[in-house]
């Protein structure tokens, strides 16, 4: 038996294993998207054999291939998964999702690539051909449970690109790549060309609908009538208070949670979003925008964490009977929350008296941005401590998975000292008034 013949028996008793890859990345990937309020296609596939004997055949006549290894090393798409975008403007959110999600196992590839062949020599092309990144990735074992992990070891690609750029590349792949009527000739060259053109144009139509969609979901006195309405709201009310860069730059996350949270408040109209929207040029944090209101919205009433924490159990998994385990985990979590609450209210009466002149102070996460010119990342007092109790915070009131009991225990006790610091902190300040030594620091601090 040849070696491509091998490299194939092999592979059709491995293709459901390929199969199952890629529908798991697939599914990972559809499910984060929505969530998020990206519209898209997912599909996937693992790669039929009778094709791919067709391929490796064709690519055996110039590799020389040695041995059924290299076979697999260099077929790169033996699983492989499109998402086909509504709006392209959105495939460097769905690449930040992607390298959050999985493993890269190399930098990905941005199309039009400048050593792809497009064609003849005697036809120039006028249009800049497939648009689109292509990711090869595996599944992290740390998402995996434990009867999953062999998963992790198949390699997936992952093709971004819109819904049009991936039906004209369906159909130039086949024609020219795939041709099952010869060479195609000129004429057929410059008809794909010119089907290219009318797809970028489409694109461009395709950007200025998803503008248009942003600004209409964020006319005031309407509600959210979905949470793809609200992301599309949430973009547009972010790029005028934090530019159009750091919108670009930064990840949607759980916009359905915040969806719920807002009907659940009744605050799911846009005039009610800005407000909590525009403070954020003040966040020290890139994180999700989505987390980033949600703070906004807390901090602006504590009450709010009970219907926050209702909200999250009914989006993130079905209520279940809380046993006995479960129950102290969540009488631990309700005893951080409220001390936090304590905290955060502290936090920004000492902000506002160490920062006197500051007026745009507008929540905990500004009070904690200006206390910590104070105590700069390697001091040994409330720097490093309020950073990692933050994250903390942030991880058990946004993340999927809560901490264990013993750690959020412990986490209390930290929080319980740290208020403690700042209690003495105020005492300093009252203290010694407009002498105080803490504010002559901030005030060198802050030149």
């Amino acid at each position: 038996m040849d070696l491509v013949s091998e490299f194939i028996a092999r592979y059709r008793k491995e293709y459901d294993f390929y199969e199952q890859a890629c529908r798991m990345v697939a599914q990972s990937l559809e499910t984060n998207l929505r969530s998020a309020g990206v519209r898209a296609i997912v599909t996937s596939r693992a790669k039929n054999p009778a094709r791919l004997e067709v391929k490796v055949k064709q690519r055996a006549l110039k590799r020389q291939y040695e041995s059924v290894s290299a076979i697999f090393d260099d077929i790169v798409d033996l699983a492989g998964v499109r998402v086909a975008l509504y709006f392209p403007g959105e495939r460097q959110e769905v690449g930040r999702m992607i390298r959050g999600l999985f493993d890269l196992t190399e930098a990905p590839k941005e199309f039009p690539s400048t050593n792809v062949e497009t064609g003849p020599s005697s036809y120039k092309k006028r249009f800049s051909g497939y648009l689109a990144t292509h990711y090869r990735v595996v599944l992290s074992k740390s998402s995996l449970h434990p009867s999953q992990e062999r998963y992790a070891e198949a390699k997936v690609e992952i093709q971004v690109a819109s819904v049009l750029m991936h039906a004209w590349s369906e159909v130039e792949h086949d024609l020219v790549y795939k041709p099952l009527q010869g060479e195609l000739s000129v004429e057929e060259y410059s008809i794909l060309d010119e089907l290219n053109g009318l797809v970028l144009t489409g694109e461009l139509a395709l950007e200025r609908l998803q503008r248009a969609g942003e600004q209409r979901a964020s006319t005031q006195g309407r509600e959210f009538q979905n949470h793809y309405d609200l992301a599309a709201s949430l973009v547009e009310l972010a790029r005028s208070a934090l530019g159009e860069a750091t919108v670009t730059d930064a990840e949607m996350g759980r916009v359905d949670i915040l969806f719920q949270l807002l009907k659940e408040l009744d605050l799911n109209k846009p005039e009610a979003l800005v407000r909590f929207v525009e403070p954020l040029h003040n966040d020290f944090e890139m994180r999700p925008l989505s987390e980033q209101v949600i703070d906004q919205i807390l901090a602006a009433d504590p009450d709010r964490y009970a219907a926050y924490e209702k909200t999250r159990r009914v989006e993130l998994a079905p209520v279940s009977s809380l046993t006995s385990g479960s129950y102290l985990q969540h009488e631990a979590i309700g005893e951080f929350v409220q001390l936090w609450i304590s905290y955060e209210q502290l936090l920004l009466a000492v902000s506002k008296d160490v920062f006197p002149d500051a007026h745009h102070v507008t929540g905990p996460i500004r009070a904690v941005e200006m206390l910590h010119r104070l105590f700069p990342s390697d001091s040994g007092t409330f720097g490093p401590s309020a950073r990692r109790l933050q994250k903390f915070r942030n991880k058990l009131i946004h993340g999927i998975d809560a901490p264990s009991t013993d750690s959020i225990r412990s986490a209390t006790e930290d929080l319980r000292d740290l208020i403690r610091l700042l209690e003495a902190m105020a005492q300093n300040v009252q203290a010694h008034g407009q002498e105080s030594p803490l504010r002559h620091t901030a005030g060198v601090a802050s030149v």
